[in-house]
């Protein structure tokens, strides 16, 4: 039997979490001495994982510096979930269309650079773990646009690449689609632009929820 695979991105595709990222993120600079990005900056790299971030937020500071921020980051996202303050709504519509997709022949995977820990809480917070056969997160893989993470749903998911499509709301999703050699969706309410992801090789850009399902079904 054919596998249908369609692997999602957590962060700016079913959850808006940018305002806990930013927190965490300008508390992570200060801890390590350095200046804060700015918001619009932050945004951009949501979706890799920590290291990778923060040479990119950061490419003149020191190796130690960049190591402060990456553990800083950490234990201000920690410190914000026990005490109640991480913000992720899912974005409207989202349940629906992964049911939709569910009843419609689809298995699910995630696939973030977010830590196992903070998938794992997201996900149980909305309710969803148990939507998802694989969970990919950066704890056990390279930074995106690297197809570790797409290579270790589509065998926990027994698909190929040919029945498997990465929908995401960055361009680093789309190139970890074209290393995988799986079709790319875009989604335009996340944190790059449908002309940034479309130049990265998106098949299709979805504008909602909605129209995601209508692409795939």
């Amino acid at each position: 039997m054919t596998v249908k695979l369609a692997v999602f991105d957590c962060d700016g595709t079913l959850v808006d979490g940018q305002a806990s990222i930013c927190e965490a993120m300008e508390s992570a600079f200060t801890l390590a001495d350095l200046p804060a990005p700015d918001r619009h900056d932050i945004r951009r790299i949501v979706g890799l994982s920590l290291p990778q971030a923060m040479r990119h937020l950061a490419p003149h500071a020191s190796d130690a510096q960049r190591a402060a921020a990456v553990e800083g980051y950490k234990e201000a996202f920690r410190t914000s979930r026990m005490q109640g303050r991480v913000q992720e709504p899912l974005f409207t519509g989202i349940v629906a269309v992964l049911n939709r997709l569910r009843d419609g022949g689809w298995t699910l995977a995630v696939a973030t650079g977010k830590s196992d820990r903070g998938l794992f809480s997201c996900l149980a917070t909305h309710g969803l773990n148990d939507h998802f056969i694989s969970l990919q997160t950066a704890d056990r893989h390279p930074s995106k646009p690297h197809p570790a993470m797409l290579e270790a749903a589509m065998s926990d998911a027994l698909a190929e690449p040919e029945n498997t499509v990465m929908i995401g709301d960055t361009t680093f999703d789309m190139d970890m689609a074209a290393a995988a050699r799986v079709r790319g969706i875009g989604v335009d309410w996340g944190y790059h632009t449908p002309e940034e992801l479309t130049a990265s090789g998106a098949a299709h850009i979805a504008t909602t929820p909605q129209q995601l399902g209508s692409i795939l079904l």
